[in-house]
């Protein structure tokens, strides 16, 4: 298969596979777990998922530990902020009992960090979370963990137990690390300028607020707001699947069910991602002609006076011989030569 074909192929494919996951048709993620940071928050693409499963006639049940407010969308809204896990469990139980058995349900957690910090649920997290999946099988669990929040040291029971993190990644059949557009394509420039990639937010290590990102606009108005996507999806023989993409998104105000232009591209594809690596090379290549104080390249004229220059011995580069002759020395002999062949026979 040529490298066109296998191009194409990947696109098409991974495309195929970004919108059942959005749709969560087919069963094609039982758990979907969304890594977000400072940097970029992911509800936008939470809602994203919500507006889809509306378009799709599937139940969606948001479960809230730090929302307030009751998202458009969502057909049922349970605060936990103030429940034991057992309790909720209960309600959730009941919840799914009282839908039909072919109902799609799309479970939704705003955030796991109350669950991962309480002392019930914080050795037992990935059985907890199978719970919640066993209430039925058409259920998808989608949950959100915040990268940048500290968790409570481990407590001394248990003090090799596994990082919780460490563990949603095992059992997460699914991962959408959010990142903000601005910082990859600021990054993408400086990595094809071959230069440190800028750092943002927490990383930066500078005390004070956390500032926002201040750079051009990076909206086109075809795609409109949107995040970047890292995606990482475990197939059931074991094998994943890497990709990036950029996902448009609905306004924070928007309605649910707007039926806009949303559609998934791959980074690639995006045009400032590809404007983004041309205005580098460029920059690179005025950098270069800036920093030297001569200049390499040569005149027309120049070139035409190269070409016409013979060199004495150039034949002795042909390669007429066999290999392994290495190379030759051409060489005609004048008359004040002192040459006798019969000596040079002996």
């Amino acid at each position: 298969m040529s490298a066109a074909k296998q191009l194409q192929h990947r696109r098409a494919h991974n495309l195929l596979l970004i919108s059942k996951l959005l749709n969560c048709r087919e069963n094609a993620s039982p758990f979907t777990l969304i890594l977000d940071s400072l940097e970029q928050s992911g509800k936008g693409l939470v809602r994203e998922f919500i507006r889809r499963a509306n378009a799709a006639k599937t139940r969606v049940v948001f479960v809230s530990f730090e929302t307030l407010k009751k998202p458009k969308g969502a057909d049922i809204f349970i605060s936990a902020s103030r429940k034991d896990p057992t309790a909720l469990q209960t309600d959730l139980a009941a919840h799914a009992a009282a839908s039909t058995p072919r109902q799609k349900t799309l479970l939704i957690l705003d955030t796991l960090h109350p669950l991962t910090a309480h002392p019930r649920t914080s050795l037992t997290l990935p059985h907890f979370l199978s719970s919640l999946l066993s209430l039925s099988p058409t259920t998808s669990l989608l949950a959100t963990y915040h990268v940048d929040i500290p968790l409570p040291a481990a407590s001394a029971a248990d003090p090799y137990a596994p990082h919780p993190l460490t563990l949603l990644r095992y059992i997460a059949t699914t991962l959408l690390a959010t990142h903000a557009l601005p910082h990859v394509l600021a990054a993408k420039r400086a990595q094809d300028r071959s230069v440190a990639a800028p750092r943002f937010g927490l990383g930066e290590e500078v005390e004070g607020v956390v500032m926002r990102f201040k750079h051009v606009n990076c909206r086109v108005p075809a795609l409109g707001r949107g995040v970047v996507v890292e995606m990482e999806y475990r197939r059931k023989s074991g094998r994943g699947v890497r990709e990036w993409y950029f996902v448009p998104t609905t306004a924070e105000g928007g309605e649910a069910g707007t039926t806009t232009r949303e559609k998934a591209i791959l980074l690639e594809d995006h045009p400032l991602y590809g404007r983004a690596q041309t205005a580098a090379g460029s920059q690179a290549e005025e950098g270069d002609e800036m920093d030297t104080t001569f200049n390499l390249g040569l005149t027309e004229r120049q070139r035409r006076d190269r070409e016409g220059v013979v060199l004495p011995y150039f034949d002795a580069q042909r390669d007429d011989g066999g290999p392994g002759e290495g190379g030759r020395i051409l060489y005609d002999m004048g008359v004040e030569d002192d040459f006798d062949e019969e000596e040079d026979e002996i």
